[in-house]
């Protein structure tokens, strides 16, 4: 059994309370053990997802205990590959919090941040599904925190929403599981594929309504309409580092439907025959549309950005919602993309409000760092909105062609199309108003509080366009792995057998991968 696939949630989980314990009052510490902590999980990660990559499926079991009746981590290409995205998010959100002095606004943020991390990862990495609730709660503690992080009557309301609305995810989580227990004493993934597949057509009511519930719970983590309504709010209000770290969060929505409805509720499944296509598939459209419709009705910087990962998830979840090895692929290919995407919006609109003073639609004078920030601000919005030459141009065209066998193949190319443009025209007249027409006033007096953004802090963002600009660049290796990772996913014995322990079969990779 190799130990390494718990250290990233181990990790953060050690150093958020020696945080707290022996750096309370020495930020500097603070930050220093944050920077460290996740350069360690990168190359914990890195390592992870090499060895994952031949297709090897690694298992870890808490205390030796064999599923299903211990609890257990699985890494395959899918989690390794979340799990390493996830640490390198954090590093270049943390680098920004450093630089911007978020960090110092309020209590225990580098406690609040590791703990958020240690349950992304524990969501990633978990092959049972009581403990993916488990590690959601956790998640909803710490961003709970995050997002009040600063305070503000505002940021404490949004909180509040943002809570109320994954509570009742929580709930339905919790009666889902109950009905899967119910039904077949057992609620560890691989256990659940081999024994839900057994279940006569006399008996499959109970998980019917799991499975629907299930898909309903994740579809409020994802944000997809009409379970979207918590989001533009709570990452508008949420602190831009924090918003930026959230870019993540909508993906173990996303991740979660993948992983349960290629392992436990497979497409060919006749339990759940016709709940993707009937039901995903119409809500991942109309996710596109409202999304980008948002985009360019939005009155502040900081709503638009949140519309726009309205409209990006959507775009996944089309992918997703055609389940098919193409359709995963692209969907993969794309959720690094957005990731990176939103991350920067979010980040770019810290810049605007610490060099402008507001985030308000409206022309006013220059900022301060105008020039940067305009540059960071277009080439985050050509990513986001689609055009060439960065990776979104690709992962769309990746999304419609992975769509053509589908019933919904004409809807998909129309709304995923206009919405581009209308996405064009919502970032083009926002940038427009913040730098072109501010060129034409004339500079009035200082704000108190604008100032110039840190340097660490566009450094931070530039890092983060590096990387789209890599993803672009290296597309064909990535779409390659992702490739294989929806090979893997629609072959699933390997990772039945390695769970379970079926004897000759442990970690084994796959033929041809």
């Amino acid at each position: 059994m190799m130990h390494w696939i718990i250290a990233p949630v181990v990790l953060p989980a050690l150093l958020a309370p020696f945080i707290v314990l022996a750096a309370r009052y020495h930020i500097g510490i603070q930050r220093a053990v944050s920077v460290v902590g996740l350069l360690a999980l990168i190359a914990i990660t890195v390592g992870l997802a090499w060895q994952a990559s031949d297709g090897s499926i690694v298992l870890y079991q808490l205390s030796d205990w064999a599923a299903p009746y211990g609890i257990v981590l699985v890494g395959d290409r899918l989690s390794t590959m979340m799990v390493f995205l996830t640490a390198v998010l954090a590093l270049f959100v943390m680098l920004y919090a450093i630089g911007s002095g978020w960090d110092t606004r309020g209590h225990h943020f580098h406690a609040l941040f590791q703990f958020q991390i240690m349950g992304i990862m524990g969501a990633f990495l978990t092959g049972d599904l009581f403990n993916l609730f488990v590690f959601f709660e956790v998640l909803l503690i710490a961003s709970y925190g995050l997002m009040i992080h600063g305070g503000g009557n505002a940021r404490l309301r949004a909180g509040v929403q943002y809570v109320l609305f994954n509570l009742i995810g929580s709930t339905l989580f919790l009666f889902a599981l109950g009905s899967i227990y119910a039904e077949t004493g057992t609620l560890n993934m691989a256990d659940l594929a081999s024994r839900i597949a057994q279940i006569g057509p006399e008996s499959t009511v109970g998980i019917r309504v799991a499975a629907v519930l299930l898909i309903l719970v994740f579809a409020i983590k994802a944000a997809l309409v009409p379970l979207h309504f918590w989001l533009p709010a709570s990452y508008a209000e949420a602190p831009a580092p924090i918003a930026a770290l959230f870019a993540i969060m909508t993906k173990v929505g996303a991740y979660a439907i993948v992983r349960v409805y290629t392992l436990v509720f497979p497409p060919d499944l006749a339990v759940t025959a016709g709940l993707h296509e009937v039901w995903l598939l119409p809500a991942a459209i109309v996710s596109v549309a409202v999304g980008m419709i948002g985009v360019l009705a939005a009155k502040r910087l900081d709503r638009l950005v949140a519309f726009s990962v309205i409209g990006s998830m959507g775009m996944v979840m089309v992918a997703v919602a055609l389940f098919t090895p193409e359709g995963i692929a692209a969907a993969l290919y794309y959720t690094v993309h957005s990731t990176l995407a939103a991350a920067c919006l979010f980040l770019v609109t810290d810049l605007v409000r610490t060099g402008r003073g507001d985030l308000a639609l409206t022309a006013q004078p220059p900022m301060r760092g105008q020039a940067m920030t305009a540059g960071l601000f277009f080439a985050a919005a050509i990513a986001m909105a689609g055009l060439p030459p960065l990776s979104g141009f690709l992962g769309k065209l990746l999304v419609l062609d992975a769509a053509y066998n589908s019933t919904l193949v004409v809807w998909i190319w129309v709304i995923v199309l206009a919405s581009s443009l209308i996405g064009v025209v919502g970032f083009a007249r926002a940038g427009s108003i913040l730098f072109w027409k501010s060129n034409s006033m004339t500079p009035t007096e200082t704000i108190e509080d604008v100032t110039q953004p840190a340097t660490l802090s566009y450094a931070a963002v530039a890092g983060l366009l590096a990387l789209l600009v890599a993803h672009t660049v290296f597309a064909g290796q990535v779409h390659g792995y992702t490739t294989k990772i929806a090979a893997q996913l629609f072959a699933p014995a390997p990772y039945i057998a390695t769970v379970l322990e079926t004897p000759g079969k442990l970690s084994t990779p796959q033929e041809g991968h």
